[in-house]
């Protein structure tokens, strides 16, 4: 096995390593100086499609760019067609994608590998699944006018450049919101790039574009000059963490400062006489220069490597490193990482490589691995941690088990040692090791993967429909696989040639019994594909209504989704379905779905009583409910202030039940004719008496004409609306007692009998505050007892009166009783009438 330092080169005080990843990456006949060429993050796919000329920009305005002259084969079966390849780092090609936008000016990447393409005209699209499935919008402002001339990416957005230099941001690519940032001068642009918000004070994303001698810093709210000497610069470009820029000026130089621009870092002289086609940076220590088949590496104090290849060679710059990718090769080019370096360096001695060494001298049986340990017994434990991380950080397998066997020996070794990172790491060596597998193609560094996380590494292997290793590395991780088994099926219902029954077997028999399957999803998937006969079969497997409804809804199964909603016992959702289909039906349709289905009747009718009356009617009369349609008049009739309208609603309720001949409906029609003559008799009320009458019940009119002075209008009223005697009674007294008409009540109480008794005249008449007057309604109140009557005889301050009802009953205890409450003569009075009866006895 060769020596892991044989790919190393020193920059300075520090070592890079540049690790072959790939070879035979693509055709020979290729020729890469064509195409724009963009890498996912994370060692993910690469996208490619042939670029077309600007005639705006010099060939060093886009650093993926190269300005063609000539057209180009590739693969003649598709020189005919223009669109964009997808490929693996190792060269196999997930996806061909048609492209019918016209040019392309942009080609990105997202951190959760969606692919951006934006054309000329400013039309953005976001492939999100490898598979050519986009959603698609539209820069606006101005973009289809002016055209769109380069584009500059971060994880979670990009800027576009217009040909009047204005620029256009997009931030999100889930809800995109294309927002103009601040105007720029309208000069000629040699170079711009991009820092991400993550990296801003002002957290938005700002621009640096180079205008004349200067460079320009431009956010969303203004341009500002950072007055730069030595322009024009012919590129720029930002360390990933947001801290550094790299200049490249006409002249050659390389100049590296803060963000800020408040302090210059180091410079370089390249002494090309032709700029690079791209800069770009290796992590955030060093720079690389890209000419057609040459690449300078700058560390810092100027220090530099060159690199030679055979063919055109890409710059695709990830988080720790940066890509090489030819027709020939993909390697990876990084800092070594400093637990790498203090194990392998040439003549380290660290802990970690003399216990390296150790391993070695125990394998070839020699003592001197006892030596070994001994020396480093009290940094052993240390040793065995670097041993364990500089095996996450090797790409050969050979080289990360000689790490972990010498971690493994250094802690069997340790009395006390907790193996949780040993055990960590060999699980994350082996999921590495099998997606750096050609055949899958993801090349992923240890800090990618940390970054990345192990759910996105699996995502991103559905993408590319490698199942299996996906579902192998969930169990592995001891991850829900329930997400993968989902994305087989819905794939199997896109792309399988077989018959709808067949596939629909297919996939019942994989997914059952499997838990957290949503069969919805599945049958979405068929349903966009056109193959609705499918999605329904699918859909009778999924066991939540929630999920089912919305799909047959969208599938226009109307009635199945309103039953699915009912056997749930879900309101709410029959609710939601019930609003759909309002929307989207014809009234009759609509109303014909709710036969013989009470309880989606009832929602319906409960809904509709508060926001939509007229929806109401229209049920009620589809159902034949002809005195619920009369009330729900009555009510409407109610709310109106024009008499006129009221008698018009009411006329309408009168005639719906007019044919009818139940009692109820015979009941409620003749009332509503009486309150039409009541209205028109109020109506007149108040056009004759100038008095507010209208809105009043038939016995609050009679009453207020009584307490008015009108006793005889309200009489005629009493007579026309045949008002019970006994009412007409109650009314007519309250009335007298509230005029104070105490004269016509005394009349009134000379006749011989009372429909409603004369004890309601005592009340009424006392509670006026005349004794009198009520004293005279006592006697004629023979339906009491001698004792009720002789406490009416008290309440009227007639206490004498009161004894003599005693005395007729011969009550003694009632006068002993009578005697206390008796002032003066009254009280001489009641003695009297005590000693009488003494005396007899």
């Amino acid at each position: 096995m060769s020596n892991p330092t044989a790919d190393w080169e020193k920059v300075g005080d520090r070592f890079y390593r540049k690790v072959k990843l790939y070879d035979e990456i693509f055709d020979q006949d290729l020729e890469l100086e064509n195409y724009i060429i963009a890498g996912a993050p994370y060692g993910g796919a690469i996208g490619i499609c042939e670029f077309s000329r600007s005639s705006s920009y010099s060939d060093t305005a886009l650093a993926l760019y190269r300005d063609g002259g000539k057209l180009h084969n590739y693969r003649a079966a598709q020189t005919a067609k223009s669109g964009i390849d997808i490929y693996s780092c190792s060269g196999k090609l997930i996806r061909h994608i048609k492209w019918d936008k016209g040019s392309i000016r942009g080609l990105g990447w997202s951190e959760d590998e969606r692919l951006l393409v934006i054309s000329e005209d400013g039309t953005v699209r976001c492939y999100y699944d490898l598979q050519g499935d986009f959603t698609q919008f539209s820069l606006g402002f101005g973009a289809e006018e002016h055209k769109v001339k380069a584009c500059r990416f971060w994880p979670s957005g990009f800027v576009a450049i217009l040909a009047n230099n204005h620029l256009v941001a997009v931030t999100h690519y889930i809800e995109p919101r294309p927002k103009l940032l601040a105007i720029p001068p309208e000069d000629e642009v040699h170079s711009w790039t991009i820092i991400p918000p993550a990296y801003t004070l002002s957290r938005s994303v700002e621009v640096l574009i180079a205008i004349g001698q200067t460079i320009y810093v431009v956010d969303s709210s203004e341009t500002e000059d950072r007055v730069l000497p030595n322009g024009p610069f012919k590129h720029i470009s930002v360390s990933p963490n947001g801290l550094y820029v790299t200049l490249y000026t006409e002249d050659g130089m390389v100049w590296v400062i803060t963000s800020d621009f408040q302090n210059k870092i180091g410079e370089y002289e390249s002494k090309a006489k032709t700029p690079p086609k791209d800069v770009q940076w290796c992590g955030n220590d060093a720079v690389m220069l890209a000419w057609e088949d040459e690449v300078h590496l700058i560390g810092p104090n100027g220090a530099s490597l060159r690199y030679y290849f055979d063919g055109w060679v890409h710059l695709l710059p990830d988080v720790d490193g940066v890509r090489l990718v030819t027709n020939d090769v993909c390697e990876f080019l990084q800092k070594v990482p400093d637990c790498t370096e203090d194990v392998f360096k040439l003549g380290s001695t660290s802990p970690a490589s003399i216990l390296l060494d150790a391993v070695d001298q125990l394998e070839k049986k020699s003592p001197k691995a006892d030596e070994n340990i001994r020396l480093i017994r009290s940094n052993l434990p240390d040793a065995v941690g670097t041993c364990v991380q500089a095996a996450g950080q090797e790409f050969n397998g050979h080289w990360q088990k000689q790490l972990l066997k010498a971690a493994s020996f250094g802690k069997s070794i340790l009395d006390l040692y907790s193996s949780d990172e040993f055990v960590d790491m060999c699980e994350t060596l082996r999921i590495l090791n099998a997606v750096r597998d050609y055949r899958i193609g993801l090349p992923i560094s240890y800090d990618q993967y940390r970054r990345l996380t192990s759910e996105k590494l699996i995502q991103r292997l559905m993408n590319r429909h490698e199942y299996l290793l996906a579902s192998r590395l969930s169990d592995y991780l001891r991850l829900p696989t329930n997400k993968i088994h989902v994305h087989w099926a819905s794939q199997k219902v896109r792309t399988s040639t077989d018959d709808e029954d067949t596939i629909c077997n297919a996939v019942v028999s994989k997914l059952n019994n499997k838990p957290g399957i949503s069969f919805e999803v599945v049958a979405r998937a068929a349903y966009d594909e056109g193959r609705s006969h499918l999605a329904t079969q699918l859909l009778n497997h999924e066991t939540r209504a929630g999920k089912q409804v919305p799909l047959l809804l969208a599938m226009e199964e109307d009635e199945v989704a309103l039953d699915k909603a009912l056997e749930s016992g879900d309101t709410d959702l029959v609710f939601f379905v019930l609003l759909q289909l309002k929307k989207k039906l014809p009234l009759a349709s609509f109303f014909r779905l709710l036969t013989n289905r009470p309880i989606a009747t009832a929602i319906v009718e409960s809904s509709a009583k508060g926001q939509d009356q007229e929806l109401l009617k229209d049920l009620y009369y589809q159902d034949d409910r002809r005195l619920d349609g009369a009330n729900l008049l009555f009510s409407e009739a109610l709310n109106q202030t024009v008499p006129q309208t009221k008698v018009d609603k009411l006329k309408l309720a009168a005639k719906l039940l007019g044919d009818s001949k139940d009692a109820t409906s015979t009941f409620y029609s003749r009332s509503y004719n009486e309150a039409q003559a009541l209205i028109r008799v109020q109506a007149s009320l108040d056009h004759d008496i100038d008095a507010h009458y209208s809105g009043l019940s038939l016995n609050e009119t009679l009453l207020r004409l009584i307490k008015t002075g009108y006793g005889k209008r309200a009489a005629k009223l009493q007579s026309d609306f045949k008002v019970p005697e006994k009412t007409w009674w109650w009314l007519r007294l309250r009335g007298l007692v509230a005029k104070r008409d105490f004269g016509e009540i005394e009349e009134v109480g000379k006749q011989r009998r009372s429909p409603i008794g004369w004890e309601p005249f005592f009340n009424e008449v006392l509670g006026a505050g005349n004794q009198r007057l009520a004293g005279l309604f006592v006697p004629k109140c023979t339906g009491l007892s001698a004792q009720e009557r002789s406490e009416m005889w008290v309440r009227c301050g007639m206490v004498a009166k009161a004894g003599e009802e005693l005395v007729k009953v011969k009550d003694v205890n009632g006068l002993e009783e009578l005697r206390t409450k008796a002032r003066g003569g009254e009280a001489a009075e009641i003695e009297r009438m005590i000693n009488q009866f003494r005396s007899r006895r």
